[in-house]
This record gives structure tokens, sequence and C-alpha cells, in this order.
């Protein structure tokens, strides 16, 4: 929770993954618990989507990849100056990118296929 709190108010720093396992945790140890992550406002839809297999909204996955990409750029730009370590930041970057793009689902895909189904 605590690493999750933190990526509330810290530019590139993951937030959802934290709250996605702590509800996760929560499930098993305090159904209390478990039920303040699902009702917090803006973390818990994006984690109830995610148990519900319809993965994230398009902007929240166009936010991700900025983040990703800006967060990259400016490591490699203004903090590495090694340029071994600035391939290995890009190639990292580049398999965020890809995860996001090509496993994690999009929200709106999700339910339109589910929608054309009924």
């Amino acid at each position: 929770m605590a690493f999750g709190a933190v990526g509330v108010v810290v530019p590139g720093w993951p937030t959802t993954v934290f709250f996605l396992a702590a509800a996760s945790c929560f499930a098993r140890s305090s159904p209390r618990f478990e039920r303040w992550v699902l009702g917090l406002p803006r973390i818990g839809p994006l984690v109830r989507d995610h148990r519900d297999g319809l993965g994230m909204p398009r902007k929240a996955k166009a936010v991700a990849v900025a983040m990703i990409v800006v967060a990259v750029s400016a490591s490699v730009v203004l903090a590495i100056s090694a340029l071994v370590w600035r391939v290995v930041v890009v190639a990292l970057g580049l398999v965020g990118v890809a995860y996001i793009g090509l496993r994690v689902p999009t929200r709106e895909l999700v339910e339109a296929r589910a929608s054309t189904r009924e």
C-alpha cells in the first residue's frame, strides 16, 4: 500500500500495480482492507476491472506508455552517461511499452467484443 501511495504523488512511479498486489493480499488476509482498496475512487475501479479481465482503459494505457517514454528519455539524456546503461534502459523501456501494448487488454476493446457476442 505504501508504494502505491507514493505512486499517487511521484510522477513515473507505478501506482495501480501496487494496489493490485495489496488488494490480492488483503483478499486473503483482511476483507475489510480489501473493500477499502476496492472503494478508493480512482484506484478501486482499475483494480476491479483488472480482476474482471477487462484490462486498462485506453487513456490509462496511453498515459502509462507516455510516462515510460518520458522517464526513459529523461534518464538517458540527463542521468546516464555510459552507453551500455543507456542501451539497457532503452531496452527495458521498450519491453514495458511492448508489454502494455501487446499483453494488457484494453477495456474498451474487451467490452466491445463482449457486446458483439451477446
